[in-house]
């Protein structure tokens, strides 16, 4: 094949349109990557219906697995054949957050797949498609032949994110409470419980989700967790909802010196309602997380690799719909049937 199809999207409210381009050559540090399977993470639909702006036109879909086919110089031959993960954010390595504050994801010069308008660069951009051509200092990471395509792919957003807000815990930390059982939350689960948390709490409004927690080693709770734990109990709270109005919640069922790891509310419209005297007398830690480093999604490979079997993580993913049907597969994603739909181009 000497092209590549992409699902271009204009904006919202516009039809996704497919074009071919063709294959670039891989420029230094380099790969060209096809893809076997990419997944819809929830910023997208945002992005498709008007709630957050992206560039336009562009390429849609962060979140993949694919087979490397190409490489540039400096990038080791051996890669060629793998199949490969990728980090969402391709960063510079010299800048003071690369450099100095251990956060590559807010590089000086940062690019984001699925980001980036169709003029930048090649245009394979996005992982609604194809192929993708990933940038010198993307992190790359193979995908162990015991975790299927569908599995892989949502790990370079949701799984390695919650690494990243999982890596610090308080001392001691026996009980967790996860506000959230889409993705974010089901990998948490699974995350806290495999660093010896002997007991996750998970909260949810949608009673379908709510079904999945058990399987993972949670304990369900349905709108509210004041009705399974006690205020000021919890070592932990995560917000992985998107909505802050979980948050004064959070702050009640945390204990004096506790902990507050904020994850979902990655939007403008999410307003504050507490007081700092809530935050102050209980001596709280409360830290923001948005994307990860590379090392945080090498962990979540090795995670996944570790406990492919302990889990069903088959079950949070859709049967695949090809690229050509991304139109249903967004819709069906919409339905919020599945915490993840999958396309195999």
């Amino acid at each position: 094949m000497s092209t590549a199809r992409i699902a271009v999207f204009k904006g919202p409210g516009q039809p996704q349109e497919f074009q071919d381009l063709p294959l670039p050559e891989c420029g230094v540090g380099e790969l060209l990557v096809a893809i076997f399977c990419a997944t819809i993470c929830a910023s997208d639909l945002h992005t498709i219906d008007g709630r957050r702006r992206e560039p336009t036109p562009c390429v849609l879909g962060h979140e993949a697995v694919g087979r490397v086919i190409a490489v540039g110089a400096d990038r080791s031959p051996a890669l060629v054949g793998q199949r490969v993960t990728w980090s969402l954010a391709d960063s510079c390595g010299g800048c003071e957050p690369c450099r100095e504050w251990d956060l590559p994801q807010k590089c000086d010069r940062l690019f984001k797949y699925g980001h980036a308008q169709l003029s930048d660069g090649s245009g394979l951009n996005g992982c609604y498609a194809s192929h993708i051509l990933l940038r010198r200092g993307t992190a790359v990471v193979p995908v162990p032949d015991t975790v299927p395509d569908e599995v892989a792919a949502p790990a370079n957003c949701a799984l390695a994110t919650m690494v990243n807000a999982t890596e610090r815990l308080p001392d001691p930390c026996r009980l967790a409470v996860i506000q959230g059982a889409g993705m974010l939350g089901i990998y948490g689960c699974a995350l806290l419980r495999a660093r010896g948390v002997a007991r996750v709490v998970v909260v949810d409004t949608n009673p379908a989700r709510l079904g999945l927690v058990a399987a993972f080693g949670g304990e369900p709770a349905l709108g509210s967790a004041t009705g399974v734990i006690r205020p000021g109990q919890a070592d932990a709270v995560f917000e992985v909802a998107g909505t802050s109005a979980v948050v004064e919640e959070g702050v009640l069922l945390l204990r004096p010196g506790g902990f507050y790891a904020w994850v979902g509310m990655v939007h403008p419209a999410t307003p504050l309602a507490f007081t700092g005297e809530a935050v102050l007398r209980k001596c709280l830690t409360i830290s923001g997380y948005h994307n990860y480093a590379p090392r945080h999604l090498a962990q979540g490979m090795a995670f996944l690799k570790r406990y492919s079997a302990a889990y069903p993580w088959a079950s949070l993913v859709s049967p695949a719909f090809p690229l050509t049907d991304l139109i249903a597969a967004l819709e069906l994603a919409r339905s919020q049937q599945w915490l993840r739909v999958a396309i195999r181009p």
